[in-house]
């Protein structure tokens, strides 16, 4: 039997994937060079709930997680963003990820799921989850944007004001979240479509996903068609019987916050990791967060954010 292994490209966690070709078959090797029990168990457990519930999601094949690493099957690699990022009409391929969305807010949790002597238990959101993920936005972006020495201050004014923000979320967190929902992350593989990187998943807003779907940093959706799949979603899901502003209001919150998050997360990548590539998003992300600042559930957020930083004439920030 002969076998080759190629190291592949990864994703922003702290692990390594290589593909493992025998005579005809193949499948991913995952190396986890730090928190295994995150990088590993947890991936593992999640992928084996998505496959339960008839979602595509890498399986199993076998276990050395004693050893840092596991062996998975392979989804392929082509990517969704890959599929459709030339395609000039998105809307029907985006109406499947939303269908698969939908799927996947569809799935109940056990109070806890076991992976060998491993327990594992899908954890809720909580107000401080989402504070811990904006607060990346002011530890690592603005440290790094304004070096200036009263970024703590103005992080306690802001961080105050998006308290009183995430405070107005409509919806309660009782929906299966995979938390990095969008189009690099999904595998368009035998037409068939897979999801990966899951192990961030937890209980919470059926609005956070949408977001991080339909306000992906990765690639320029036309508002119009931004609009269409918001539209698309709140028709199809379980929660077309709710007050469309409420959807809205939730959609808004979370675009801003998880994309505060991005812009955090990306310095840190460029800062930390040596990882460049994540700036030329920058731009982007900071025009999708203005658009939502619109929404007068920002109204004293916008007024001091603009006092710090002119969004409106941010341009290009590679030189960080």
């Amino acid at each position: 039997m002969k076998y080759k292994l190629k190291k592949i490209s990864g994703d922003a966690s702290f692990r390594e994937f290589y593909r493992l070709k025998k005579n005809n078959s193949s499948s991913i090797i995952v190396n986890a060079k730090k928190d295994k029990y995150k990088n590993l168990i947890v991936y593992t457990v999640v992928n084996n709930i998505l496959n339960s519930h008839k979602i595509n999601a890498p399986k199993l094949l076998s276990n050395h997680i004693k050893n840092n690493m596991i062996e998975i099957s392979d989804l392929g690699e082509k990517s969704f963003y890959d599929h459709v990022v030339r395609k000039k009409n998105k809307l029907s391929d985006y109406k499947s990820l939303i269908n698969l969305l939908i799927k996947i807010q569809k799935i109940k949790t056990k109070p806890q799921y076991k992976l060998g002597k491993n327990k594992v238990k899908i954890m809720k959101y909580s107000l401080s989850n989402l504070h811990k993920e904006s607060d990346l936005f002011f530890d690592w972006y603005l440290k790094y944007t304004m070096k200036k020495k009263n970024v703590s201050k103005i992080k306690k004014t802001l961080r105050a004001e998006l308290n009183n923000i995430y405070k107005k979320l409509k919806f309660r967190n009782d929906t299966f979240v995979h938390r990095d929902f969008h189009v690099s992350n999904i595998m368009y593989y035998k037409k068939k479509l897979g999801v990966i990187d899951s192990q961030d998943a937890l209980i919470g807003n059926p609005l956070y996903d949408v977001a991080s779907l339909i306000d992906d940093v990765r690639i320029k959706l036309p508002p119009i068609l931004q609009d269409k799949l918001f539209n698309y979603y709140y028709k199809s899901s379980k929660l077309k019987k709710e007050n469309i502003h409420n959807l809205k209001n939730d959609f808004d919150i979370l675009s801003v916050q998880r994309n505060l998050k991005i812009l955090g997360i990306f310095v840190r990548l460029h800062k930390r990791d040596r990882k460049s590539n994540y700036l030329k998003y920058l731009p982007y992300t900071w025009s999708l967060i203005n658009r939502r600042l619109k929404n007068s559930v920002f109204n004293d957020f916008y007024i001091l954010i603009n006092k710090i930083l002119p969004i409106n004439k941010l341009k290009n920030l590679k030189k960080i």
